[in-house]
């Protein structure tokens, strides 16, 4: 199959279809008014009009213009444009019909990864069989280490990381992904020029569980299940998030002065982990929430984070560069968990299945000898005394 299977460059450039096998010749009350669309430009036939928009010349169609019963379009005279169409619908002649789909993500750049089902059926064919490596092996053993592979290679390996973009409520809170793993970086951007400031998490708070008591002290219990009583936010948060902006960022003492007496020996200038006024957060993993210092209430925050790419069938596809890697992993997995298998083998493919790995991330690396160039140009940069 070639570079594009069976669809055409228009297909994914934009999702649409403007080459027609009938002929656009509409003048007067006559012309074409029907039009099949097929497969050449669509990767699923769109099964109702509300998935697609009609253009002619540029000029968008009225949805009460035409009906569609798939895989036909038909025009109508009902709400026709004379500019664009002769009175029973048809596009005059030189016009031209354009349908986009509507309903369909776009993926631009997909040619670089390959369905991980698609590496599971390349490793059946390659690697099992007779006089293979592997003699015998059921496919759902190989989509499991196949699956196993691809988490664990997403966490260091592949390029899977991941973006979300809010706007800070006043709880000072956001919850985390549903298929969060761990965070890159979270940062808050500028009002007017869009630049990401990195915060940094804060190591001096956290969220406990906070156990309700009576005025005596004694532990509050469920009179139905007679556990333990606990509030919603601890003490410890809601005295957190409650500072003003210069307690929670004083950049001049930089540490609190209970976090001052530590420094013994009289330390003077400032600490750099607190040399930043960019805000603070803390993960809290028990609860799956992110909270953030007051300062950053209503600013727009960014959390990039790191996923096991396992979120959706969609999401299950290995980078080209890594897929030589996926299948050593998988090779590996499935000698070293088999009975009576030769350990010299085991070693072979262990050291193979390292090898690709290291090269995928070589590869996945991206690095460019005009980037490095660039950045290395300031190695000699004097710097004052």
């Amino acid at each position: 199959m070639g570079l594009l299977g069976t669809t055409t460059q228009e297909s994914y450039y934009n999702q649409s279809q403007s080459a027609w096998g009938e002929t656009i010749n509409g003048s007067g009350s006559s012309g074409t008014v029907a039009f099949t669309l097929t497969t050449a430009y669509f990767s699923t036939l769109p099964t109702a009009e509300t998935q697609f928009d009609v253009f002619i010349n540029g000029k968008q169609v009225s949805s009460s213009n035409y009906s569609y019963s798939s895989p036909t379009l038909t025009f109508s005279s009902t709400d026709y444009d004379s500019t664009i169409q002769a009175s029973n619908g048809a596009p005059l002649t030189g016009m031209t019909l354009v349908v986009k789909q509507t309903d369909v993500a776009e993926q631009f750049g997909n040619y670089q990864y390959i369905k991980l089902k698609d590496i599971i059926s390349n490793f059946l064919i390659s690697y099992v069989g007779e006089d293979r490596i592997i003699s015998k092996t059921p496919r759902s053993l190989v989509a499991f280490h196949a699956q196993r592979g691809l988490a664990e290679m997403s966490y260091d390996t592949f390029r899977s990381e991941k973006s979300q973009e809010i706007e800070i409520p006043p709880t000072l809170v956001m919850k985390l992904p549903h298929d969060y793993v761990n965070y890159v970086k979270l940062s808050w951007m500028g009002s007017d020029d869009g630049i990401e400031h990195v915060i940094y998490p804060a190591s001096k708070t956290s969220n406990p569980k906070a156990l309700l008591q009576d005025d005596d002290y004694n532990y509050l219990f469920d009179e139905t299940t007679g556990e333990v009583l606990t509030a919603e936010n601890s003490d410890t948060w809601n005295n957190y998030k409650n500072n003003t902006n210069e307690d929670a960022t004083d950049t001049k003492r930089n540490i609190r002065e209970d976090l001052q007496d530590l420094n013994i020996g009289n330390r003077y200038g400032i600490d750099p982990q607190y040399a930043q006024n960019n805000g603070s957060f803390y993960i809290d993993p028990l609860k799956g929430k992110i909270h953030f210092s007051s300062n950053l209430s209503a600013k727009t925050v960014t959390l990039k984070y790191i996923s096991d790419s396992l979120g959706t069938d969609d999401e299950m596809q290995v980078h080209k560069l890594a897929e030589e890697a996926m299948y050593k992993y998988i090779a590996y997995a499935i000698l070293s968990t088999r009975a009576n298998t030769p350990p010299f083998l085991i070693q072979q493919y262990k050291k193979e299945r390292f090898a690709e790995t290291r090269k995928a991330k070589l590869r996945l690396s991206n690095l460019k000898a005009e980037e490095l160039t660039q950045i290395m140009r300031g190695k000699s940069k004097q710097i004052k005394h």
